[in-house]
């Protein structure tokens, strides 16, 4: 049993991966619900104690999700908790007696009036090792009576509470699955469409060689063939009202995804007289869902594209870490304020920019980055040194430790 050891990796790193981890629950200042309350109940009549605290830690407060106690609380401050000193260790925390510590007799609730003078809590630790919270109970008298049963039951709960913290967020988000589905068919529309108008505008004009036309049809079957399989994967998606996105992962070339999201923009760079250089510094594979990865590719060289002026260089720049396989899209565009870059990758984020050329911008297309790249196990992010000074869209995948066997 643990009662007031210190942390092993309090770090800054550590709380803030913690407090990210904490704040995806979105269960921080939320409503009662009622399995929780079933919980804390439960662990009460185990102890035969007089209340019980489903806690939850946030950077300098501490929320009760449920409280069955007499002390009429739902929030309260981080240094006044017991729970913040239980979250110290991954141990299950036991005090039979608070006045017999000094670390903690001057506590508020335990000097308080029919105060705290038995404590026990066992931490909320999620699969990635943060102490999220504890499932805690306390008693109005000291307890010596306890036993190892009673503290297992109380670890147990403490796991159904991460269980249920896990099974809401998997809701939440197939819940927004439907909105989702539907600003992504928007925004996976809008370019074979923009395309199809100009491919009409060229035949209006009636100014095209044969060998022209056969190779805009060619284009225009392309593009309908991409409409259709983007609307095959929507009706795949929904098949289930739970499903996720469905990835198939393969094996794929790193300089192959790079060849083939510049040859989809081959045109747009024409139009705009933009050049394309391309420095790939590994010749490694990734596995991901090949289709997927290159939606990721394709929008930010687009953006890259309709943020920099007619005339400009656009770069991308493919490196080998350790682990990864980095891909930079690097640009000397109209760059990015400090406001501009806390709200990328956000659902509709208005950002102080607009296409050079006038081209459509939703707000949407960093988002759906974000979500594929985070389902293949990777990362992404930004920087600039600020307005008209350009800026880099960098993504981090996973690089395939060994190379694919072949014939």
């Amino acid at each position: 049993m643990s009662k007031f050891s210190k942390p092993s990796d309090n770090t800054t790193e550590y709380e803030l991966q913690r407090l990210n981890k904490l704040r995806r629950y979105d269960i921080i200042d939320s409503p009662p619900e009622l399995l929780f309350d079933l919980i804390a109940e439960i662990a009460k009549t185990t102890f035969k104690a007089s209340g019980s605290f489903i806690s939850f830690i946030d950077e300098a407060k501490v929320y009760f999700k449920a409280n069955t106690s007499p002390i009429p609380v739902s929030v309260i401050e981080k240094e006044d908790s017991l729970c913040a000193v239980a979250s110290q260790t991954t141990e299950i925390t036991l005090i039979e007696d608070t006045h017999s510590y000094l670390e903690i007799s001057n506590n508020a609730y335990v000097k308080m009036d029919n105060g705290i003078r038995f404590y026990a809590a066992a931490p909320i630790i999620t699969m990635e090792g943060f102490i999220i919270g504890t499932v805690s109970v306390i008693d109005e008298k000291p307890r010596h009576d306890i036993e190892q049963d009673q503290l297992l039951v109380l670890k147990w709960l403490a796991r159904i509470t991460l269980e249920k913290l896990e099974s809401r967020l998997i809701n939440r988000i197939s819940v927004r699955a439907y909105d989702d589905r539907l600003h992504r068919l928007a925004h996976d529309m809008k370019n074979p469409a923009t395309s199809l108008i100009a491919y009409g505008q060229l035949l209006d004009k009636g100014l095209l060689s044969q060998e022209k036309l056969v190779s805009l049809g060619k284009k225009i079957e392309q593009t309908g063939r991409n409409i259709e399989q983007t609307m095959n994967n929507l009706l795949n998606e929904a098949k289930n009202e739970n499903a996720a996105i469905d990835l198939r992962f393969e094996t794929v070339e790193v300089i192959d995804l790079i060849n083939a999201a510049a040859a989809t923009f081959d045109s747009t760079l024409k139009e705009k007289q933009q050049t394309l250089k391309i420095s790939c510094l590994t010749d490694g594979y990734i596995q991901v869902d090949q289709e997927r990865i290159n939606d990721v590719l394709n929008n930010l060289l687009s953006n890259a594209i309709k943020y920099s002026h007619e005339r400009a260089t656009i770069e991308i720049i493919c490196s080998e870490e350790a682990n990864s396989i980095i891909f930079e899209f690097k640009d000397n565009g109209l760059g990015l304020t400090r406001e501009d870059i806390t709200k990328l990758f956000t659902k509709f984020a208005k950002l102080s920019s607009v296409p050079t050329a006038k081209e459509r911008s939703n707000g949407i297309g960093l988002y759906i980055v974000k979500t594929l790249v985070q389902l293949h196990g990777g990362k992404v992010w930004a920087s600039s040194a600020g307005k008209n000074l350009g800026s880099s869209f960098f993504i981090s995948l996973p690089k395939q430790e060994s190379l694919p066997i072949t014939d």
